[in-house]
């Protein structure tokens, strides 16, 4: 692992060519504190976001002890840090035999299901007896940017049964559910728990644990959202739903959590005019802003190691790749000196990138390391 005290000294030293992207642990730190004390429950990261073993290493420093795994493969990354971790395979689309093995070998108690035939599969994987199962609900509010109940999720009056049927085999039953991605409106959460506390309210026993999802939203230059303060706040304040008397809130932050202590320090390749061609690209650490939010991340410049002040203009960005179609969406306002060889860092790109990236056309960079001053902060 390479660390530096802050991004000019690894420019110094690497004088990287291929793009470097930049763990902050203090960031982590002080992004997972803020939601582990607002949130009135149990905070689980949502591996999905950003998997590397830097970010992981960072949340649980800095006193996440749960995760919310797709697949066994995440699993074994928190598992390689951790073996105290609880991590949860919370994708109610699984392969096959890896309930099994997730049980089995890694302690894995908590699964998700929404439709009988699920039910049905995932029963003869595991021990009922020591199995949580939570039975995923469809709800969508207006204010998510992307809808995630097309995919998963029962209707909320096929949640009564799917329940029953999951404490008929011996497990224990709970309720799980996402209001979507990027939600922004905290009354989003609050529609949903008065759905959730209506189902709950029909069946003749009650769940200990209620997953609220994730989608609590990360603002970026262009794209405002509410401070998580508001959410907790809705979220505490909000329905009261008709638990066990140790009944819990679970949470599933992902963006949340991962976007604010990572950067991308990227070399200009060529400029023509107002374009500049970076050595990376939507391919790349870039691939989520595919989403269209009209969100761009923050950025300075440097030339060197040294920042590069100057009267700034409107470029358009493209990656590296052949991909006509590889160009970050906006224009992005930077010092209209900039040149080759000059490095952008980008800030607040920590989601959705080194967990979404590829190798298209051979571009890829494995390049990582900490920024360890407790002075230096990424673009903001």
């Amino acid at each position: 692992m390479l660390s530096f005290g802050d991004v000019p000294q690894m420019l110094r030293t690497l004088q990287p060519d291929n793009p470097v992207y930049c763990i902050y642990p203090l960031v982590y730190r002080r992004t997972t504190q803020r939601f582990i004390e607002g949130f009135p429950g149990r905070v689980l990261y949502a591996v999905k976001a950003n998997n590397h073993p830097l970010v992981l290493r960072a949340l649980l420093d800095a006193g996440i002890r749960d995760f919310d795994c797709a697949s066994l493969v995440e699993i074994e990354e928190v598992r390689a840090l951790s073996q105290d971790a609880v991590c949860y395979l919370m994708n109610p689309v699984r392969i096959r035999n890896a309930a099994r093995i997730a049980q089995q070998e890694h302690g894995v108690r908590h699964f998700v299901v929404d439709n009988p035939s699920g039910l049905e599969a995932l029963l003869t994987e595991i021990d009922p007896g020591k199995s949580i199962v939570f039975a995923r609900m469809a709800v969508h509010h207006e204010t998510a940017s992307f809808d995630l109940s097309t995919k998963f999720g029962a209707k909320p009056d096929e949640i009564e049964s799917l329940l029953r049927t999951i404490a008929d085999a011996g497990a224990e039953p709970a309720l799980a559910f996402n209001v979507g991605s990027v939600v922004m409106s905290p009354d989003a959460f609050v529609h949903a728990m008065d759905t959730a506390r209506t189902v709950l309210e029909q069946i003749p026993f009650r769940v200990r644990l209620v997953d609220i999802g994730g989608g609590y939203p990360k603002s970026y230059p262009g794209f405002a959202a509410p401070p998580l303060e508001d959410y907790f706040a809705a979220i505490r304040e909000g329905v009261q739903l008709p638990l066990t008397e140790d009944g819990e809130l679970l949470a599933e932050p992902g963006r949340a959590l991962s976007a604010r202590g990572m950067s991308a320090v990227v070399q200009v390749l060529l400029r023509k005019d107002d374009r500049l061609y970076l050595n990376d690209g939507m391919y790349g650490a870039f691939w989520d802003l595919r989403y269209k939010l009209q969100k761009r991340y923050p950025a300075r410049v440097f030339r060197g190691d040294k920042p590069l002040q100057d009267s700034t203009r409107a470029f358009r960005l493209y990656g590296p790749s052949c991909d006509s179609g590889d160009f970050l969406p906006g224009l992005v306002e930077l010092p209209d000196s900039i040149d080759v060889g000059d490095h952008i860092e980008f800030g607040s790109i920590g989601a959705y990138s080194l967990s979404g990236r590829t190798d298209f056309n051979g571009f890829y960079s494995d390049t990582v390391v900490q920024i360890e001053s407790s002075e230096a902060l990424p673009p903001a």
